[in-house]
C-alpha cells in the first residue's frame, strides 16, 4: 500500500473512532440519567444501572457506526484540506476516485466490524441488559431455553413455548409450589392473552391439582389467570427484530411463515441487518465532496454540523421506510435499501458536481 493510503486511512480511522467514542460517552450519559429514576425499585441499585448501561454499549456501537463514519470522515478530510494536504495529494496525481478507494477500504473494515457486533455481540448483550433490569426491579427471572421461555413469579414457575410478536402466549405450563416447595398444581393451556391488568385469559386449559397424595385433573375451555407477568416484562425478556441476529431472524420468520402469520416486519429487519453495515460505504462517499474542499478553520465546524444533520436524517429515514414498508407491505429488500440508495445517489451527484467545477 502506498504511503498516502496508509496516512489518509490512519487519519480517517482515528477520527471515526474518536467520534464514535464521543457519541458513546454522550449516549451512555443520557442512558444513565434515564436509569437513575429506576434505582430503588425492588432490588435495582446504582451498580445495576451502571451494568445495564454498559451492556447496551454494543448495541449503541451498531446504531451509531454509520453516523460516526460520516462525521469522522468529514472531520479528517476537512483537517487535511485545511492543511493543504489534499491539494498536495491532488497535485501529485491523486484523483477523486483514488481518494474514494482509500475511504472505501477504511469503511469496509468498519462495515465488517459493524456486522460482527450486530450479529454476535449486540443481541445477547441487549438481552442480558433488559433481563438484568427486569430481574432486579420485579424479582422475576426469565431465561430462554430450548424448552421455551421460563419465568419465576413468586412461588410459581411459568414455561411458555412461544411468545408471539403481539405478546400472546402459546404452549403455557404453570407449576405452582407451596411454602414447603412442594408441587401443588400444574396448569397447561394452549394459548394465553393479556386482557386486564395482572390478568390473562387462558384457553383450552388442563389443570392437575395435587392434594392429599392424589391428583385431580380438570379441563375447562378457558380460565382467568392472575400473575405479575405482563407484556412489558415479556418484551424486555425478548430482543426486538432490529436487535436480533440474522440467524434468529431467519429461524423466526420461517416459524411465522409455517404458521401462516405475517412476516413482513421481520423480513424488513432481516434485510436491514444485511444492508446497514454497508451504510458506512455510502457515508464516506457522501463525506468526500463536503470534506475534500479547502476550507478555513471556521468551516470545519459547519461541516461537522452538516454531518450531524445528514446522519440524523439517515437514521430517521431508516426508521420511516421500515415502518412504511411494514404498513404498506412493500418489498422488504426495497424498504431496507431505499435510504442507502437515496444517499448513494445524492453522493454520486455531488461528487460529479464537484468534479465538474
Amino acid at each position: 500500500m502506498k504511503l498516502y493510503r496508509r496516512y489518509v486511512g490512519r487519519e480517517v480511522m482515528g477520527a471515526v473512532l474518536l467520534v464514535l467514542l464521543g457519541f458513546l460517552a454522550l449516549f451512555a450519559f443520557f442512558d444513565m440519567l434515564g436509569e437513575i429514576r429506576n434505582v430503588g425499585q425492588g432490588g435495582y441499585q446504582l451498580h445495576h444501572a451502571f451494568a445495564f448501561v454498559l451492556l447496551r454499549i454494543p448495541g449503541r456501537v451498531y446504531e451509531l457506526m454509520p453516523i460516526a463514519v460520516l462525521i469522522g470522515t468529514l472531520y479528517a478530510l476537512s483537517t487535511l484540506a485545511r492543511h493543504s494536504e489534499i491539494t498536495v495529494l491532488r497535485v501529485s496525481g491523486l484523483s477523486s476516485g483514488g481518494l474514494l478507494t482509500v475511504l472505501f477500504q477504511v469503511a469496509g473494515v468498519l462495515a465488517v466490524l459493524t456486522f460482527l457486533i450486530g450479529e454476535y455481540v449486540a443481541p445477547p448483550s441487549e438481552r442480558a441488559a433488559f433481563q438484568l433490569r427486569s430481574k432486579e426491579r420485579t424479582g422475576m427471572v426469565g431465561q430462554d431455553l430450548r424448552s421455551g421461555l421460563w419465568v419465576k413469579d413468586e412461588r410459581s414457575f411459568i414455561n411458555v413455548r412461544i411468545v408471539l410478536p403481539d405478546t400472546r402466549l402459546r404452549g403455557i405450563r404453570i407449576f405452582e409450589f407451596d411454602e414447603d416447595a412442594k408441587l401443588r398444581s400444574m396448569t397447561e393451556a394452549a394459548e394465553g392473552e393479556y386482557v386486564v391488568p395482572d390478568s390473562w385469559r387462558l384457553t383450552n386449559v388442563v389443570q392437575t391439582v395435587l392434594e392429599g397424595g392424589r391428583a385431580e385433573v380438570r379441563s375447562v375451555p378457558d380460565m382467568q389467570w392472575r400473575s405479575a407477568l405482563n407484556p412489558d416484562i415479556l418484551a424486555v425478556l425478548l430482543v426486538s427484530p432490529d436487535r436480533m441476529s440474522l440467524r434468529h431472524l431467519s429461524a423466526y420468520t420461517k416459524h411465522l411463515a409455517d404458521n401462516h402469520q405475517t412476516t413482513n416486519r421481520y423480513d424488513i429487519a432481516f434485510w436491514k441487518k444485511v444492508i446497514y453495515p454497508l451504510a458506512g460505504l455510502v457515508m464516506v462517499a457522501l463525506a468526500l465532496p463536503f470534506g475534500g474542499a479547502h476550507s478555513r478553520v471556521e468551516g470545519v465546524g459547519l461541516k461537522i454540523f452538516v454531518g450531524v444533520m445528514i446522519g440524523t436524517l439517515f437514521h430517521m429515514l431508516n426508521g420511516l421506510f421500515s415502518n412504511l414498508g411494514a404498513i404498506n407491505h412493500w418489498s422488504p429488500l426495497l424498504s431496507a435499501a431505499t435510504p442507502s440508495i437515496l444517499f448513494l445517489l445524492a453522493a454520486t451527484a455531488m461528487i460529479w458536481w464537484v468534479e465538474k467545477r
